[in-house]
């Protein structure tokens, strides 16, 4: 049977548990270049790239080509520590892509993320088989809450922005997701115990989801 929708799926919180990892390299980068982080600032960055929060949040520069040599150090050090303390999938993760595999639903990955992160991520995990396409940081002018890592998923993958359906843990994607005219399930990696603005639908794994449940969203009135 051809389905009618397609997933895309944000990288770290939602396919790969990665939180740890990511705020032990931003605290390397800081002692490394003298710079203050401050309290909350990781909860705030999630979802958005490495130039929005270091111009934006963290406002250590204004300089494009400083921070983008910031960028690439703080995500070298992410690399590091994941080679250091290995990485796992998230629970259920794997159950439903292996549904959504099974149900021919075509799988993209639209991440604020480096490419090598997500190719590392994949070769450790063994889950490159189950994904079509992945769009990350390199391929988009505008990082989230702007659609344009969603639409150009939607695009690689052949399908209208409106039969797609975004898996997200961060406000900003879930704004990101809206802003393209998809529907959004919300993960609460996150979030544990807290609630995802403007989602259809919330979780707290992904083996909770049927594809035959989403598949509903898009179905034509008999």
């Amino acid at each position: 049977m051809k389905t009618n929708w397609a997933a895309i799926f944000d990288w770290d919180g939602v396919i790969l548990d990665s939180s740890k990892h990511h705020e032990q390299s931003w605290e390397r980068l800081a002692m490394e270049e003298g710079k203050i982080l401050p309290e909350g600032h990781f909860l705030r960055g999630f979802g958005r790239r490495n130039v929005e929060i270091m111009r934006d949040l963290l406002r250590w520069s204004n300089d494009m080509q400083e921070i983008q040599r910031l960028s690439r150090r703080k995500e070298e050090l992410y690399r590091e520590v994941v080679k250091e303390w290995g990485i796992q999938s998230l629970p259920g993760v794997r159950t439903w892509l292996e549904r959504l595999q099974q149900a021919k639903i075509p799988c993209a990955i639209g991440s604020s993320t480096e490419q090598q992160n997500v190719r590392l991520g994949l070769g450790l995990l063994g889950l490159g088989s189950f994904f079509q396409s992945a769009v990350t940081a390199e391929h988009v002018q505008r990082g989230k809450p702007a659609p344009d890592v969603f639409l150009e998923a939607a695009r690689r993958l052949g399908v209208a922005a409106n039969c797609c359906v975004v898996f997200e843990d961060a406000p900003s994607g879930v704004e990101a997701a809206r802003a393209a005219g998809m529907r959004v399930v919300g993960v609460t990696t996150t979030h544990p115990g807290g609630h995802l603005d403007g989602v259809d639908r919330e979780v707290a794994r992904l083996d909770e989801l049927e594809t035959g449940e989403l598949s509903k969203w898009f179905s034509r009135p008999t």
